[in-house]
């Protein structure tokens, strides 16, 4: 018998094995200064481009307006206890209502958190019996909702619809045997490729197939669709998704999620998620931010045109120069290159500190071994100056990784 901890002494994990070199830096940065298209890193002023404000909202004066006259009235504390036995309010059911009015459903849930909202639905959609299939690229929080399926799960080829089909046959087969039912996952938007799921398509595969069908829209609402319904307002499918899952940390700009479906499956999930039934309510503070920002998606289209004004210049920009971006349909604008992972550190480094430019950088394990990933979120607030200039850098960028200066750099460091 061993300690528990050994294998953690042993093996720090693909990333925490970097995390001498890269904590502070690349990973857990400290961004200062009030969120917008120019923060401050160690000092010194960046082009934010890692941020999920997409419509800028959160420094809006209207909405700190709000957010802090929510605060001063109900304080960081009200309601306490879970919604189930003291925390529910007027102002909770007022958002649910609206938020289901808004992505055209019967009835919403608040939910406190995105992660932890789209893990708790899939977990409590689905019984042993049943069978998930759902796209093999789907963010970390359905593969951990999913990981909580006591019953049979598939993955199929992202967004690939023919393996989704083939996997769906495999699914009915088990199901007929098991007696269950069949949940299929997509995301509206992949996070780190920037793709659309492909939501028309398997929504048309219902009337082959008998299955139920959830999207998680994190990145799709509030930038896809008619004021930003979402992705399935975008692809004219909203009426065929199940179960409808976003998140209000990214276009909202705040925290907190929401589940729209028909009431009869609201009424299952509000009875039957665990991480909600004893968990504290969603703070008033937030509520009534959430109305406000609700409010502002639904009155203000212009943000919604001024963000993918700056993402066509973004993107177009990129492809004129030509960047790989891959197939993005989104704001999501991902930049492919080609390199270890310590080239991508001193490509980055020399990227904030001599180009004043801030944003993600993706590396193994997450995209294969021998890509780096450099992923810009364009905002309402950025300019067309901000994007000339961070077209210009890229280019440079582009010339020291492909010359050798990075490989020389990274070498040098580690020698």
């Amino acid at each position: 018998m061993r300690d528990l901890f050994d294998r953690i002494h042993e093996n720090k994990g693909p990333l925490g094995k970097w995390a001498s070199q890269a904590e502070g830096y690349f990973v857990f940065p400290k961004l200062e200064g009030p969120i917008s298209n120019r923060m401050k890193f160690k000092g010194k002023e960046v082009i934010t481009w890692s941020v999920n404000d997409y419509l800028g909202l959160a420094n809006l004066p209207e909405i700190r307006k709000v957010d802090a006259e929510a605060a001063l009235e109900y304080g960081s504390a009200y309601p306490m206890g879970a919604r189930m036995m003291s925390g529910h309010t007027d102002l909770h059911e007022q958002l649910e209502q609206e938020l289901a009015t808004f992505v055209d459903k019967e009835a919403a849930y608040l939910l406190n958190f995105g992660y932890q909202g789209i893990l708790s639905t899939v977990d409590t959609l689905v019984s042993k019996d049943d069978v998930i299939v759902y796209d093999v690229d789907a963010h970390a929080c359905i593969v951990d909702g999913v990981r909580l399926h006591l019953g049979k799960r598939f993955t199929y080829q992202h967004n690939n619809v023919e393996s989704l089909e083939k996997n769906l046959k495999r699914a009915t087969k088990v199901a007929e045997q098991t007696g269950g039912g069949i949940l299929v996952i997509s995301e509206g938007v992949f996070g780190m490729r920037g793709e659309q799921g492909k939501l028309k398509e398997i929504a048309a595969l219902k009337k082959q197939y008998n299955f139920r069908f959830l999207v998680d829209d994190a990145h799709g609402f509030g930038t896809l669709g008619e004021n930003g319904k979402g992705a399935g307002n975008e692809q004219g499918v909203q009426d065929q998704i199940d179960v409808y899952f976003a998140t209000f940390a990214k276009s909202m700009a705040s925290t907190g999620a929401f589940v729209a479906a028909d009431k009869e499956i609201i009424d299952y999930l509000k009875y039957n998620m665990r991480s909600q039934m004893f968990a504290k309510s969603l703070q008033m503070q937030l509520v009534k931010g959430a109305l406000k920002r609700l409010d502002m998606l639904r009155t203000r289209p212009d943000l919604k045109a001024k963000l993918w004004e700056n993402v066509d210049a973004l993107q177009n920009g990129l492809k004129e120069k030509g960047f790989d971006i891959g197939t993005t349909q989104s704001c999501v604008t991902p930049v492919y290159l080609k390199g270890s992972i310590p080239e991508a550190m001193a490509l980055v480094k020399d990227l904030r500190e001599n180009y004043g430019i801030f944003c993600s950088i993706v590396v193994y394990p997450v995209i294969p071994k021998g890509l780096i990933l450099l992923r810009l979120i364009p905002t309402a607030t950025h300019t067309l100056e901000d994007i000339q200039i961070t077209l210009d850098a890229f280019a440079s960028i582009r010339e020291k990784l492909e010359n050798g200066t990075y490989k020389r750099l990274s070498e040098s460091v580690t020698a």
